[in-house]
């Protein structure tokens, strides 16, 4: 789940090995989920269901949902444990019985736990039965953004290079992206510091970001949002799902990481 874009305030806290080992098997558990619904995702499935098998698969391996129930200023606390959205849905869609997936549609899937004390975040979006070649560009230089700012998190790089790569890459490929909501420190919480933005503001006016250098034991998610037309977005009548107001197609992929001195390392992945 992504954080909106605020002040940071407070230091990175730095992980132990012991802590980031629990941190991979939270990981593991989130890549479970992933893989469980991409099996399941098909014209005719409802994003409920789909929340289901992600809810039964974190609470057999020891996991909890760690999006039921969020929080937030001015909406209900969130109703479910993944967030499902479709097409020119950017982030935070609330699965719904009634609502099915259609062949050609494209789907982001976000999924977090709790774990022993600790959390894992990742996202994907994939396409419903066959889409168009276009659609699918979209995906692919979404995904391919996430491993280029996973390439820039290593040492004696700071979170303003990640987001730069990140952003010049997209731009270059002639999209923009999300800039109200930003990659974010997991630990303990769903949300620490540093946010990662997945560009970065050229004007010191504009800023509002801190870019702190990456040390050994920073853990955080990288997720880049991805927007094929212009970068507004508006909130829904539920008060949580955020769209894009032209109606475009948009995709959202996420990993959480460890710095470490030499590559990183992916913590949700199998």
């Amino acid at each position: 789940m992504s954080k909106a874009a605020v002040q940071q305030r407070e230091a990175p806290e730095i992980k132990t090995a012991d802590e980031i080992a629990i941190m991979r098997e939270a990981g593991r558990i989130v890549a479970r989920a992933h893989q469980a619904m991409r099996e399941a995702v098909r014209p005719g499935v409802s994003t409920l269901e789909l929340d289901r098998i992600a809810e039964t698969l974190l609470r057999d391996h020891g996991a909890t949902p760690i999006f039921k129930g969020y929080p937030k200023e001015n909406s209900p606390d969130y109703p479910a444990t993944i967030n499902a959205s479709i097409n020119n849905e950017l982030v935070h869609g609330i699965p719904r019985g009634d609502r099915f997936l259609k062949e050609g549609d494209i789907i982001s899937l976000d999924v977090g736990c709790r774990f022993q004390g600790f959390v894992g975040d990742g996202a994907f979006t994939m396409g419903v039965g066959e889409i168009k070649a276009s659609v699918q560009r979209l995906l692919d230089v979404t995904e391919k953004a996430l491993y280029i700012g996973i390439h820039a998190s290593t040492i004696p790089n700071q979170t303003a290079d990640v987001a730069t790569a990140i952003g010049d890459y997209v731009y270059k490929h002639g999209y923009s992206v999300a800039r109200e909501y930003t990659g974010h420190g997991v630990g303990r919480n769903m949300h620490e510091e540093p946010q990662v933005p997945n560009w970065w503001p050229r004007s010191k006016r504009e800023r509002g970001f801190v870019s702190y250098p990456l040390e050994p034991g920073m853990t955080y998610a990288i997720e880049p949002m991805v927007i094929a037309g212009r970068p507004d977005l508006k909130e829904l009548d539920d008060r949580w799902t955020v769209a894009t107001r032209d109606k475009s197609l948009c995709a959202h992929f996420e990993h959480t990481i460890a710095i470490t001195e030499g590559e990183p390392i992916i913590l949700t992945v199998l």
